[in-house]
């Protein structure tokens, strides 16, 4: 099975086993829906859990997990990602892309010089991800907005950036 990372558990709230998760997915009302199968990646191991209540709150979302009513229960997930079934993903509208779709994509310059490999998206603290792209020589990030990433071509693999100096 392929795994989608949904986001990170990174706290619980209250005594009743609720997870405050910080999401990287754009679909947690859907991912999140009572009944849903999520899994949590634990001590190298995607555990299976059946969601059993969701809701956001300043911009975190909150689930409950069925079985796991307690505190004691689910305190040991801090800090753990929690994921979906690839194969259970929404589908998206024409020129839309998941981000795990972008890792392995060859990334070329406006140019058409090519560039590297990315071999990541990482989130960060503000309004962007960031591309890390591996050049051979070194790994370099790139702002995930569209002053920087003009194309990007899933089916083939590509991604086009703009260079600017200092960004290699």
């Amino acid at each position: 099975m392929e795994y989608v990372k949904l986001g990170t558990i990174v706290n619980t709230r209250g005594l009743k086993g609720e997870l405050k998760i910080r999401s990287c997915s754009d679909f947690d009302e859907i991912r999140y829906r009572k009944g849903n199968e999520v899994f949590i990646l634990h001590e190298g191991e995607y555990l299976p859990f059946i969601t059993d209540g969701y809701h956001e709150l300043k911009g975190f979302s909150y689930i409950f997990l069925k079985d796991c009513r307690d505190i004691n229960l689910v305190e040991k997930y801090k800090g753990c990602d929690i994921f979906c079934d690839a194969a259970k993903r929404e589908p998206l509208k024409d020129g839309e892309y998941y981000r795990a779709d972008l890792v392995g994509c060859d990334v070329y310059d406006q140019n058409g010089e090519r560039i590297g490999t990315c071999i990541s998206v990482e989130e960060t603290a503000g309004a962007n991800n960031n591309l890390r792209i591996d050049t051979g020589e070194k790994e370099i990030l790139v702002p995930h907005v569209k002053a920087f990433v003009k194309e990007v071509d899933i089916a083939a693999k590509r991604i086009r950036i703009e260079v600017i100096g200092g960004l290699l």
